[in-house]
């Protein structure tokens, strides 16, 4: 009788053998058996095919799916799974107007649920009376069936993965690839080993017995071979197994073949030759000079295995220090690394990639978070040219393109790089598309291609030569890698095979062999041949890391850097004969906070930019050789990119800046460009063909230097006929003071909050059926209401009034709107004004309101209890109780770039949580003035930059802008201590501006970069003259198109809209650049400004 431990022992290995088989199904592209074995053995949930399934609306196969895995009656989870399927099939029926089948489903298929919720049944089954289903309230938002389908399969993979059915059933084990070939091959050479006589080139013609090498002149060896065949009816499939030359896998071979030169890289396989022949030799047993030597077994089985590579030693050089380096604190040859900052340049917007030109060394070219490109000179600090994103042909484009960017517009660069001559550089975008520019010298830059490349995000590109013509070599988040002519734009090859986004290429060429390293988020590692189908190498990155491989200035040494899920991040060197990692370089002392960038320079150095500064190791030794802080300012990952000589080095740094640091030798570099610079533009012929002298180039230099500089004052506007504005309002609805404020993501209306839960509604009016209208102080739009009177009023069961911030929450799609004031939470549709569902009744009182950016159905939720609520809309769920604040929480933020939830409360605590695993990051208190009495209803309120790194902090006595992962106040304003208090403030559409409201009535203009005011608007420049004193603005909100366009919410019940006098003006004119900050402080006519130190 087996014993119990020798059972679970079996039931294991059972288990594992499964798996293999279902990674060996899968590499053979066996989908249907695949699929099969999965729903029979219930030990793989495959989440992929079954939301293909629910998108392609094949119901029959989801369930049965399904039924591997759980019934209906399992748990609640199971059983609302199922609901959801056959609700949507029912529901599908009734849109085809095919009654006849929703009645059948409704008896066969949504009858099983009556038992559990008759009331919900009986609704269901009554929507067979309308003619069309929508007309039901709770259905009203249904939209079209791709839609529809498309929201559930999201619902229902959440359900999946919180359901126990399924637990430890949606990961696939790690496993190598072709695992169970690997396995089949180490049993091959081991029974070869063991045969009394071996052949150097044994035939394998069947895996059914035991292999045995005999010779031709043994009388049992044709017997044997075909009676191997008549008994088992062996058939060899034509493709047999993988190449040992490629992973390590056995493939017969179909006849004797004579025995090459010891096995090769992979690399030096020339694509037109056959695989079978060149991976002949011996069947992997490393062709062994004395096969009889293997009559004992090897010493190390896995020593059979390995792959070989030309021209490198065996000898594996381990990780450790060279006897020859002397380990320093600094670096000993000051000059070999540049260290120095030597220039800043002020970006704009967040750089998230750059690169030297390969000959004109002091050029740089930038890409940033915004979607803009720049081509700087370095050593004047002159931006030659700059483009802001924006598709050429916007007709070719495709439909998914065009329907992302109408979405959602917002573009950032991925990755941006010089052609290998400098006449050329590529541009990868966030949103499918990558765009070819000519160089042509100076600030000469040319359109050249434009491709519609990945759908989703390109994420990297690299130049390449594999066919002696210049190619371009893209990868992106359909897990795709695409090779596109640099000439033409017509695509050449395309690889896949990755089960992840793609996150980086590294094509490189050895021996006239092209091929292109690959790697994906989830940390898989593959090369490929251009002629080949299929990855020729699988490995995995340490910790299975987000990683990107690059090989050293002379293409001898291949190194890759990472980060992985948590944090943990890694710089390898890897030892191309095995496969293996060579070097492992320590240095990492704490999790990174992103995924960590590097690059390499003079063949000698790596550096990586980790933990607020750049790190450097020599190649040769793991330890960390120095730590470079560049004097400050670094974010946590900083971006960095040598020039091709290493004498320069970019960095990115906070406010958008780049850093430039430079060795003796790029100062000597820059000056000399400078001088060079300098002299041509002293002997530039002037439009009449003359020349200046040098002296009289000096004059008028030396006399603007000589210029008193001007005083500036911001400006300040005390008239009605010095701005444009607009009174909305309305009598046909009473409404007290306006608590909440917002335009529409469209920008064609604008939504109020009173504080008694009425909500506003203006829209202006169409020019035309072919556009929308556009929010203006020169036209009066129109106020909104319902033909059956209905209006969004909030709930307020239970509310008191002395109690109540009123808070709402528009969606990104203008759809909905959620809100509460004081009672429970309420959801409308914007477009009917119906109520869609009420939750959340107090206590504890909601307080603030945020919808996640990447799902509507995902609300963050602030209370008076000090606790944050991750609520789930659709399934009426708390997902998550986050427990930070100790008093009222006020703001929330999220950061979709970061995914992270910024939160605020009455403690003056800011919380940062990430916002996938919802963990505590980060806190700290904001400085509030020791004379400050707290409002008992004004909190702290949120809003994130464009950036989507920074936010606004808006406290009653100051302003202040926070980098989030260091959560570091960068800039501040401070109220002066008999100066009226702040009532809001919020960031302009482009982030150049902050608008703030004041209670004694006046409208402050801020420029964003250092918080210093440049307008001032008193309160008679918009109220009218008789007003009482009691009326001032509560709100602001920003036009999200206009960025010189804001309105404020009044205490009377009225809104407000600014703008400049004439179109296209600013607001006063921009603040010098100081490094002190303005305090506001009171005058006899309390407008006067005082500059504190």
């Amino acid at each position: 009788m087996a014993t119990p431990s020798a059972t679970t022992t079996t039931t294991t290995l059972t288990k594992d053998l499964t798996f293999l088989i279902m990674q060996f199904l899968d590499e053979d592209k066996w989908k249907d058996t695949l699929h099969k074995l999965q729903q029979e053995s219930g030990y793989f949930f495959d989440m992929k095919y079954f939301e293909e399934l629910l998108l392609e609306g094949n119901w029959n196969e989801v369930e049965k799916y399904l039924s591997g895995f759980t019934k209906v009656d399992d748990n609640r989870y199971s059983m609302k799974i199922f609901f959801e399927i056959r609700k949507q099939k029912y529901l599908e029926a009734l849109d085809r107007h095919d009654r006849a089948t929703a009645v059948d489903i409704l008896v066969k298929d949504l009858k099983v649920f009556a038992g559990f919720n008759e009331d919900l049944y009986k609704e269901i089954t009554q929507l067979l009376t309308l003619n069309n289903f929508r007309d039901n309230a709770q259905l009203s938002a249904y939209a079209d069936i791709r839609t529809a389908r498309a929201i559930m399969a999201q619902e229902l993979k959440k359900l999946v993965e919180a359901n126990p059915s399924f637990r430890e059933k949606l990961q696939f084990p790690s496993i190598k690839s072709s695992r169970l070939r690997t396995l089949i091959n180490q049993s091959l050479n081991w029974q070869h080993s063991l045969c009394p006589n071996p052949k150097q080139n044994p035939e394998i013609k069947t895996l059914f017995v035991d292999h045995t090498c005999r010779h031709s002149n043994d009388p049992f060896a044709h017997l044997a071979a075909n009676g191997q065949a008549q008994q088992m009816g062996a058939v060899q499939r034509a493709d047999g197994f993988i190449p040992i030359g490629v992973n390590g896998s056995f493939q017969p071979p179909i006849a004797p073949v004579p025995i090459p030169p010891p096995l090769s890289t992979w690399t030096s396989i020339p694509p037109s030759v056959n695989q079978l022949a060149a991976s002949a030799g011996g069947i992997g047993f490393g062709s062994p000079a004395n096969p009889a030597s293997y009559l004992n077994g090897p010493a190390n089985p896995e020593d059979l295995f390995r792959t070989r590579f030309p021209g490198v030693s065996d000898r594996v050089m381990l990780p450790g220090v060279n006897p020859g380096h002397v380990l320093s604190p600094a670096f000993n040859a000051i000059d070999e690394f540049p260290k120095a900052v030597a220039r800043i340049l002020n970006q704009g917007s967040v750089p998230t990639s750059m690169d030297f030109h390969p000959l004109q060394q002091t050029i740089l070219l930038v890409g940033t978070s915004m979607g803009d490109i720049s081509v700087w000179e370095v050593s004047s600090r002159e931006k030659l040219v700059s483009r802001s994103f924006q598709p050429w042909d916007m007709g070719a484009s495709s439909m998914i393109l065009k329907a992302t960017l109408v979405k959602d517009p917002s573009v950032s660069v991925k990755r941006v790089l010089w052609s290998p001559d400098g006449s050329l550089f590529g541009v990868a975008y966030s949103k499918h598309m990558m765009q070819l520019y000519g160089y042509f010298g100076g600030d000469d830059v040319r359109q050249h291609l434009e491709i519609d490349a990945h759908v989703g995000s390109v994420n990297d590109l690299a130049f390449c030569n594999p066919t002696k013509q210049l190619c371009v070599i893209t990868c992106g988040d359909d897990k795709a890698i695409k090779v596109w002519d640099a000439a033409t734009g017509s695509k050449l090859y395309t690889f896949e095979g990755h089960e992840a986004p793609v996150h980086s290429v590294c094509p490189h060429s050895k021996e006239h062999v092209h091929f292109v390293f690959s790697t994906s988020v989830d940390g898989q590692i593959k090369a490929w041949l251009y002629e080949v189908v299929g990855p020729r190498v699988n490995y995995d990155a340490p910790s299975l890391s987000c990683t990107t491989m690059v090989y050293s200035a002379d293409g001898k040494r291949l190194f890759s850097c990472g980060t992985s899920k948590d944090g943990e991040s890694h710089v390898v060197e890897w030892n191309e004969n095995e496969g293996t990692i060579k070097r492992n370089y320590q240095g990492f002392q704490k999790q990174s906070l992103g995924v960590v960038q590097f690059d390499t320079t003079r063949n000698k150095y790596l550096a990586v930019g980790d933990d607020y500064a750049i790190k450097v190791w020599d190649m040769d030794n793991i330890n960390l050789l120095a730590t470079i802080d560049a004097e400050g300012g670094l974010p946590a990952t900083p971006r960095i990119r040598f020039n091709k000589e290493g004498s320069l080095l970019a960095v990115s740094a906070n406010d958008n800046r780049i850093k430039v640091l430079a060795t003796t030798d790029g100062l000597r570099l820059m000056r000399n460009h400078e001088s060079l610079s300098l002299i041509a533009s002293r002997n530039a012929p002037e439009k009449n063909g003359s020349t200046r002298s040098m002296e009289d180039n000096k004059k008028p230099k030396l006399t603007e230097e000589l210029k008193p500089a001007k005083i500036w004052k911001p400006t300040e506007i005390s008239e009605t006929a010095r701005l444009r504005s607009l009174r909305l309002s309305t009598t046909t609805v009473k409404t007290d003071k306006i608590s909440r404020l917002v335009y529409t993501n469209s920008g064609n209306a604008i939504l109020a909050l009173s504080s008694n839960g009425t909500h506003l509604l203006w829209r202006w009016p169409q020019a035309d059926r072919s556009t929308i209208g556009k929010a203006t102080t020169n036209v009066t739009p129109k106020f909104v209401e319902q033909g059956s009177g209905i209006l969004m009023i909030n709930d307020l069961t239970g509310a008191k009034p002395e109690d109540a911030i009123p808070c709402f929450a528009l969606s990104k799609n203008d759809s909905y709107v959620m809100s509460a004031s004081g009672g429970k939470i309420s959801l409308f549709n914007l477009m009917t004004f119906k109520t869609m569902t009420t939750f959340m009744s107090p206590p504890p009182v909601v307080t603030c309101l945020a919808f996640h950016p990447e799902d509507n159905n995902i609300v963050a939720v602030g209370f008076d209890d000090s606790t944050i609520h991750i609520y789930n809309v659709r399934i009426d769920e708390v997902r998550i109780k986050l427990k930070g604040h100790s008093k009222r929480v006020t703001g929330l933020a999220f950061s979709q770039l970061l995914k992270t939830l910024v939160s605020s409360g009455a403690d003056a605590q800011i919380v940062v949580w990430s916002s996938d695993k919802w963990e505590r990051q980060k806190n700290s208190f904001l400085q509030v003035p020791a004379w400050t009495t707290p409002t008992a209803l004004f909190g702290t309120h949120l809003q994130y930059q464009k950036d989507q790194n920074h936010f606004l902090v808006v406290h009653e006595t100051q302003l202040a802008v926070y980098e989030t992962l260091r959560l570091e106040c960068q800039k501040k304003w401070v109220v002066g201590e008999s100066s009226a208090s702040i009532s809001y403030a919020t960031f302009s559409c482009d982030s150049q501006f902050v608008y703030a409201s004041f209670l004694d009535g006046t409208v402050r203009v801020f420029a964003a970069l250092n918080l210093q005011m440049q307008c001032q608007i008193n309160p008679y420049a918009y109220l009218p003259p008789n007003v009482s004193s009691a009326t001032y603005p509560l709100v602001v909100a920003a036009n999200p198109q206009e960025p010189n366009q804001f309105a404020v919410g009044l205490t009377d019940g009225a809104v407000i809209m600014f703008e400049p006098l004439e179109s296209g003006d600013n607001w006063g004119v921009p603040p010098p650049a100081d490094n002190g900050c303005f305090h506001a402080s009171t005058s006899a006519n309390g407008s006067s400004l005082e500059l504190q130190s």
